[in-house]
């Protein structure tokens, strides 16, 4: 199993517009730096599934009869504007896994095109080939799951746009072990609890609780990205930020 991250930045990206800081003038003149719209692609064997469609090249990236599905974690635009010339295309039907969220983001219900919006249930397992996909409810300002991705005794959990988890979410992320956690860590360290989002101390007392093998830090904001570049050592050897573009193994 890998997971490539495609993007791994928050609503604002980096560079941010008009911001002056050192993070956001580096990426100006040397794109490796950047972060796009937080996105994933996760392939297992001959299975490929796109996590979330906020980048707006994914019609370049991705060829009819090149995905097996997408999983929506929610319908911030962010998330999933990358969908809304997509579904004008002509392929095949494209099913899409989303959380039960009747508002939706503009009019992609109503005009929906090639995709098959497929609402899932929280904790009830999708069998795709020979992935187990279970959607974890997360905390945020719209309906959210994070996945939970299980696959020849590998797991995965993808959590983008929480603040902290729900306690049933922990839990059940804390009965089997997690090789790979993808978090959302978008804030520095904060002087008042986080709202929407988490911050880095918040995102590693949740490492700490679950106990991953591994895990990677996504949904970066460009002050997060500052605040390390003043604390290299910041931390834990098992922790690590993401880059766009970065290919996970599993």
């Amino acid at each position: 199993m890998r997971l490539t991250l495609l993007g791994t930045g928050d609503a604002a990206g980096v560079p941010v517009y008009g911001c002056g800081c050192l993070v956001c003038a580096r990426a100006r003149v040397d794109v490796t730096w950047r972060r796009k719209p937080c996105c994933a692609l996760l392939e297992a064997d001959d299975t490929r599934i796109l996590i979330d469609a906020g980048l707006h090249d994914l019609t370049d990236r991705f060829p009819p009869g090149s995905l097996d599905a997408i999983l929506i974690t929610h319908f911030h635009p962010d998330h999933v504007q990358g969908l809304f010339p997509w579904r004008w295309g002509k392929s095949d039907p494209i099913p899409v896994y989303c959380p039960p969220d009747t508002q939706g983001c503009a009019d992609l219900y109503k005009n929906h095109g090639l995709f098959d919006f497929r609402p899932l249930s929280k904790f009830q397992s999708l069998f795709l080939d020979a992935l187990t996909i279970t959607p974890l409810p997360l905390i945020h300002s719209k309906p959210t799951f994070g996945y939970c991705i299980d696959y020849d005794g590998l797991r995965l959990a993808y959590l983008a746009d929480t603040v902290n988890l729900p306690p049933k979410t922990e839990g059940f992320l804390r009965d089997t072990p997690v090789d790979l956690l993808v978090l959302d860590c978008t804030h520095p360290p904060q002087h008042s609890p986080p709202r929407n989002h988490n911050d880095l101390d918040l995102a590693l007392a949740i490492t700490t609780r679950i106990n991953p093998h591994h895990t990677v830090l996504t949904h970066v904001g460009h002050e997060l990205d500052a605040w390390l570049l003043d604390h290299p050592n910041a931390l834990p050897f098992c922790v690590k930020v993401g880059r766009d573009g970065l290919s996970l193994a599993l």
